[in-house]
C-alpha cells in the first residue's frame, strides 16, 4: 500500500509550484518503483492509501485520480484504500440529511471521467455492518462497496461506531490475533483470495 498525501501536504506542494496532478504522478512513479524492487508480478493492484475521508475536495481528487491514472499506465494496476463509511453531504433541496462516503465519491469521479477502473478496499468498521473482532469473515458484499475487500476490523477499535460489537474487541480495545501469537491485526475480507494478486 502506497502513502497517500493528506490534503495540508498537496496544497504546500501547490504553493511550491508543484500542482496535485503532478505530485500524484511523482508518487505513483514511486509506488510503480518500489514494486517492481520488491518483486511484485505485473497486473498486481498497488493500493493508495487515502486516509482523509468524506467528500474529496478539489486538489485531493486531482492528486489520486493523477496517482491511479498513472498506475494504470505501467504493468500494475490502480487501487485505492478508502473509508466506507457514510459522513454528513449536505441536504436533499426537500431538507432530508444527505450522506457520502469516501469510496462513492472516488467512484463517481472515475466513471465520470471515464478513467480506468480502480478496484477499492473500503475502510467500514461501524458495527453494523462489521462484526467486530471476529476471524469469521462476512461477506464483503456487507460492506456497502460492491466487488471490494473490506477492512471490518481495526486496532484500535474506534469507541464512537464500534459500541455494538465492542465485546469482540480486548478490554484494551485492539483485536488480537489468538494465543499464542497475540499480535494486534486489522482484519479485512475479500470477494477473492487474493485480491492484490501481489505474490
Amino acid at each position: 500500500m502506497a502513502n497517500g498525501r493528506l490534503d495540508k501536504e498537496i496544497l504546500r506542494a501547490g504553493r511550491q509550484g508543484q500542482p496535485p496532478a503532478a505530485l500524484g504522478r511523482e508518487d505513483a512513479a514511486a509506488a510503480v518503483a518500489a514494486a517492481r524492487r520488491e518483486g511484485f508480478p505485473a497486473h498486481a493492484i498497488l493500493f493508495l492509501d487515502q486516509e482523509e475521508g468524506g467528500r474529496l475536495l478539489p486538489e485531493q481528487a486531482a492528486y489520486l485520480l493523477a496517482w491511479s491514472e498513472a498506475v494504470a499506465q505501467s504493468a500494475y494496476l490502480p487501487g485505492v484504500y478508502a473509508s466506507g463509511q457514510p459522513v454528513p453531504d449536505g441536504k436533499a433541496p426537500d431538507g432530508t440529511p444527505l450522506t457520502i462516503t469516501t469510496i462513492q465519491d472516488i467512484r463517481t469521479r472515475v466513471t465520470a471521467g471515464h478513467l480506468h477502473e480502480i478496484a477499492f478496499w473500503v475502510a467500514q468498521d461501524a458495527c453494523p455492518p462489521a462484526p467486530g473482532c471476529t476471524l469469521a469473515p462476512p461477506s464483503p458484499a456487507l460492506s456497502g462497496t460492491p466487488a471490494a475487500a473490506w477492512q471490518y476490523a481495526q486496532s484500535p477499535r474506534r469507541s464512537s461506531i464500534t459500541q455494538a460489537c465492542a465485546r469482540t474487541y480486548a478490554p484494551d480495545g485492539n483485536c488480537y490475533t489468538p494465543a499464542p501469537a497475540h499480535f494486534d491485526v486489522d482484519l479485512s475480507a475479500a470477494p477473492t483470495p487474493d485480491p492484490s494478486h501481489g505474490r
